[in-house]
């Protein structure tokens, strides 16, 4: 053996180490991962408590308190309000100091857990507990395909409504239906129908905002239609109705000068026929409004979207499943824009905009012209 093949030896043996030390540390990186992922999902299912129970709002009112008197502001029991701020502490929620034996709800993060506005996200951390609630049936769905019925979401009507809101108490009048053009003939007094209308907030705010106008909200949930119907008569409407109906037996034809659908196309068993039938039902000069899940229809498109790992769970465990239920296509919350806008073009539509607002970085909203 030469020098020069004892050189390469050796530089071999190195690099082989090396190659060896790299693997151990992308092992016990990957570890590492996986138990922040544990603490973040553990953290996410006690916000989402936090929230259900009034914690965050109680705390955020509060100066530096005992957890007898966070209990007691909120109303709550003592033992597991201290068991749920030492998880908030751990969790860098919440600042504890234990000369005093005070617990403070930071600040910084008050207002994206506290509040009634749309930036409180402890409101939609409660999907994490959904999801959870319904995992062992979804593990089963994969053996057998099918979904689940929603019968089998325990609150979600409530969960998704509280959710939507939030959104549109604060954009629904100013800043969304402003997209359409119709602000002049909603006064005026038009035909509306919101598909998909869940707890039927949104058609309830319109039907209060323009009193000149008749308001129809439909859904296939019958539960979500007597809380709309509830809403209406508490608020004192006698412009808006509520139909139990799956949008894809619609049957109205050129009765509608407005159309609206709020992250609802993507649930449906047959979403293309219910498009249809939305085209279907405008006069000549209506529109269609659809707002849907801001994301790609390209999978890679959606590695560096903040939250693209939790709209293909809540589609996983959700979306998709509701739509394969019934037999249906199974689109899933991330069909992305791309497909979106096609499919909307597809049912007869001559005339489609895409438009972003600031106020809702989840969606983006379709508006759509014969």
């Amino acid at each position: 053996m030469t020098t020069t093949d004892l050189h390469l030896t050796a530089g071999d043996g190195a690099a082989a180490r090396g190659d060896v030390l790299a693997a151990q540390d992308a092992v016990e990186a990957a570890a590492a991962r996986l138990l922040g992922i544990l603490n973040d999902s553990s953290a996410a299912v006690l916000a989402s408590i936090g929230h259900q129970t009034g914690l965050f709002d109680a705390m955020a009112g509060l100066p530096p308190a005992s957890s007898e008197q966070i209990a007691d502001a909120a109303g709550l029991n003592e033992r597991y309000v201290r068991e749920w701020l030492g998880g908030m502490v751990t969790a860098r929620f919440v600042e504890y100091r234990p000369a005093a034996g005070t617990y403070r709800l930071d600040p910084a993060l008050a207002p994206s857990v506290a509040g009634p506005g749309v930036n409180n996200l402890a409101r939609t951390l409660q999907y994490i507990t959904l999801m959870g609630e319904v995992a062992g049936k979804i593990a089963q769905k994969f053996r057998t395909g099918g979904g689940l019925g929603y019968e089998d979401y325990p609150d979600f009507v409530g969960i998704q409504a509280a959710d939507s809101a939030s959104v549109h108490d604060a954009s629904l009048v100013s800043a969304i239906l402003p997209l359409t053009g119709c602000l002049d003939r909603l006064r005026t007094g038009i035909d509306v129908a919101d598909i998909g209308c869940g707890a039927g907030h949104a058609v309830n705010l319109m039907a209060e905002a323009f009193p000149a106008s008749r308001f129809t909200g439909y859904d296939f949930f019958g539960d979500a239609v007597l809380a709309g119907r509830a809403e209406a008569r508490r608020m004192g409407l006698g412009n808006v109705r509520f139909e139990v109906l799956d949008a894809a037996a619609l049957d109205v034809v050129e009765g509608l000068d407005l159309i609206t659908v709020f992250d609802a196309i993507h649930d449906q068993a047959r979403p293309a026929k219910v498009l249809q039938n939305i085209h279907r039902a405008l006069r000549p000069d209506g529109r269609f409004l659809m707002a849907d899940i801001k994301a790609s229809s390209n999978l890679l498109d959606n590695v560096e979207l903040p939250w693209g790992t939790f709209l293909y769970a809540i589609s996983t465990f959700h979306c998709m499943s509701v739509s394969l239920a019934q037999g249906g296509d199974g689109l899933g919350t991330v069909w992305g824009v791309q497909l979106a806008e096609s499919m909307v073009r597809a049912a007869g539509f001559g005339t489609v905009d895409v438009k972003e607002l600031e106020e809702d970085p989840f969606n983006a909203y379709f508006v759509a012209r014969k």
